[in-house]
């Protein structure tokens, strides 16, 4: 028998959605306002949304994901 691996919700995402690259959007969202605008206040109220938007998908939504038992049913679903 083979050993299971670990499951992980970002095995199931496209490229598009995988931690390097919710960081490097938002990174570039919240640096290239400041380039281009160079007002703080402006910059400030472009990353608080942004920043939710990273949090909830790099802290909260993976952990939500493997206690739901999705990953279990889809993984067994695949076997």
């Amino acid at each position: 028998m083979s050993e299971q691996q670990p499951l992980s919700p970002w095995k199931y995402k496209p490229w598009w959605c995988q931690p390097w690259s919710i960081l490097l959007t938002g990174i570039t969202i919240i640096s290239g306002s400041w380039l281009l605008f160079k007002i703080i206040w402006l910059t400030v109220i472009i990353s608080i949304p942004v920043l939710v938007w990273m949090g909830f998908f790099l802290l909260i939504w993976p952990p939500l994901m493997m206690r739901s038992g999705v990953l279990e049913t889809y993984q067994q679903d695949k076997i």
